[in-house]
């Protein structure tokens, strides 16, 4: 059972008044003075190539800031705070191409300083020139259903809204048998509070209610025509994500139910003119110095110090559907609970999968450690002046090599790569139902409805995934479907449809884990699921649909099995217990 899809997109901000901030001084700072701060020396370079690429960042320490697999609108949501979703114009490459930065910025920097360093970067080295404007966008109108309901306050005390947890899940803890039902799942009771709030506050913070309704990143406007201020609380329980594979019991308390029969308000679609800034040229980066390779020495290969142990609480459960604890950094240290060995050399060595390590004991996925250490100086792990010395997530890449050194000195691990004939996707045409796109157009997959805002989960809520894509090629698409169905593919996909140029489609698929009776305890659409050899599983009686069943009907693509030679970790030695710390 994961509850990671009940959190609330983090992403996406609805602020009108905020946005329109944004955008002005985003204007304002391409007219940057010359003593603007600026970073002392950047290496900019186009991203290394990965399966599943995920915009990392920024880290800082020491003086040294980091950016990893960012594409140019991550990149100015970086430097200016503006949505992606509020970014139009540019080369079609925009969204597509990815970047790693690595520069060096004053010590006595911190994050708001080194925003505007990037910015000035951004100016320098892409040629990054935007303007802001507005435009007709799909929207949420916050609108009365019933009146009457909202009391209004008297204007006293403090103004804002606040969220706290009324009775916290229930759920089992072991994962159901394969073969066996769903888990089931008591939900959690939330509630939400707002004090001397208005109507277009409410709707312009409506993105950052915790599990709140689905607005598949689109913002939310106040048509209410109420202008007074007002004081309402209401509970909810969270929205469950469309085809999840779970059986939830007890009352469930839907948020549009509560909207409407407690406050008298509702969502309707809409399309309201909302701010955005409009890219009027932009290049890839200009070549780095000279200076560049002599800036930036190897990063360490050891920790300073290393405390591993097994875990006095390992929790149940592991195998594929195992989760993968995730280190963060506290008061300058990496701590790293309860995680496996297995899951420790995923990581040390960036694997996608636990079919690309070969030769693992059994005891490699049971057996779990803690881990605390300490970098030295000089490593970016995170922006600690950005986030108060909370623990945050850390920089992965720059762990990578001190992973490596701590098991081999610890384990007595012992490693060799090579190539292994293994089962893996490649795209093939088959009766194609393909738009051909306009080459001008951005290259972009997103989550959510086309522009003709047609949406099969509302009919079928078990299809939970809904991916258009435009001026998208064949090859691209094939390299883009491991990280848009990571739960089906676990390997590279090769694209030998013959299909040329960009096309437009959309899909809309059930995730991995969909069918009825459990799905033989494989997880949701973002967690790993049958190995790479497995047969695609069949449409469900309840309506569901596999990805390779709506890649055929739906566009006449098909995904074939075939062998073929992929790198794999061997494992030649490795020791149960680690020496003494």
């Amino acid at each position: 059972m994961r509850l990671t899809d009940l959190r609330g997109s983090a992403r996406t901000s609805a602020c009108v008044r905020r946005v329109l901030l944004l955008l002005t001084t985003a204007v304002l700072a391409l007219a940057q003075p010359a003593d603007a701060p600026k970073f002392e020396v950047a290496d900019v370079h186009a991203s290394p190539h990965t399966l599943r690429p995920q915009p990392a960042g920024p880290f800082y320490g020491d003086g040294r800031y980091e950016l990893q697999t960012l594409n140019m609108l991550d990149l100015i949501h970086t430097a200016y705070g503006v949505d992606p979703e509020r970014v139009y114009g540019g080369p079609n490459w925009l969204e597509i191409e990815r970047f790693d930065v690595i520069a060096k910025a004053s010590k006595g920097s911190n994050a708001e300083s080194r925003k505007l360093m990037l910015q000035a970067l951004l100016a320098d080295r892409f040629k990054l020139v935007f303007h802001n404007d507005n435009k007709p966008m799909p929207a949420y109108g916050l609108t009365v259903a019933k009146s009457g309901k909202l009391q209004e306050s008297g204007g006293a005390g403090e103004t804002g809204c606040n969220f706290k947890v009324e009775s916290a899940p229930q759920q089992p803890q072991q994962a159901p048998n394969p073969g066996g039902p769903p888990p089931s799942i008591t939900m959690p009771v939330l509630s939400y509070t707002c004090h001397n709030t208005t109507m277009a506050a409410f709707a312009a913070n409506f993105s950052s209610i915790p599990a709140g309704p689905n607005l598949d990143n689109k913002p939310v406007v106040d048509q209410t025509g109420l202008n007074g201020v007002y004081d309402f609380s209401f509970q909810y329980t969270p929205t469950i994500p469309a085809g999840a594979n779970i059986t939830v019991i007890g009352q469930q308390h839907p948020f549009a139910d509560v909207l409407e029969k407690e406050l008298g308000l509702k969502l309707q679609l809409t399309t309201a003119p909302l701010p955005v800034i409009m890219v009027d040229s932009v290049q890839t980066p200009t070549p780095n110095s000279p200076d560049v390779a002599k800036a930036f020495p190897p990063p360490p290969t050891e920790f300073d110090v290393a405390e591993i142990k097994p875990s006095p609480a390992a929790p149940a459960g592991g195998g594929r559907g195992g989760t993968m604890t995730m280190p963060e950094i506290k008061n300058g240290r990496v701590i790293v609970p309860g995680i496996t060995l297995q899951n420790l050399i995923m990581a040390a060595w960036g694997l996608n999968s636990p079919d690309e390590l070969v030769g693992a004991p059994k005891w490699l996925n049971s057996d779990r450690f803690d881990l605390i250490a300490k970098a030295p100086p000089g490593v970016a792990l995170g922006d600690l002046m950005a986030q108060n010395n909370r623990s945050m997530p850390i920089n992965i890449k720059a762990l990578e090599p001190m992973l490596r050194a701590l098991l081999a000195e610890r384990f007595k691990l012992t490693v060799h790569t090579e190539q292994k004939p293994m089962e893996a996707y490649s795209l093939v045409a088959v009766k194609p139902k393909l738009q051909k796109s306009d080459p001008t157009a951005r290259t972009r997959w997103n989550e959510g409805p086309a522009p003709d805002g047609k949406d099969p989960r509302k009919a079928n809520p078990i299809l939970g995934r809904l991916v258009t894509c435009q001026n998208v090629t064949m090859a691209q698409f094939a390299e883009l479907l491991p990280g848009i169905a990571p739960g089906y593919i676990h390997n590279e996909v090769l694209d030998k449809t013959g299909l040329e140029g960009g096309w437009n489609f959309t899909l809309s698929f059930s995730g991995n884990g969909f069918q009825a009776g459990g799905g033989g305890g494989r997880g949701g659409d973002g967690a790993p699921g049958p190995p790479s050899g497995a047969a695609a599983e069949a449409s469900d009686p309840s309506g569901g649909l596999s990805l390779l069943d709506a890649l055929q009907k739906q566009v006449g693509l098909k995904l074939e099995m075939q062998k073929r030679p992929l790198p794999v970790l061997v494992i030649d030695h490795i020791e149960q217990k680690p020496t003494d710390n």
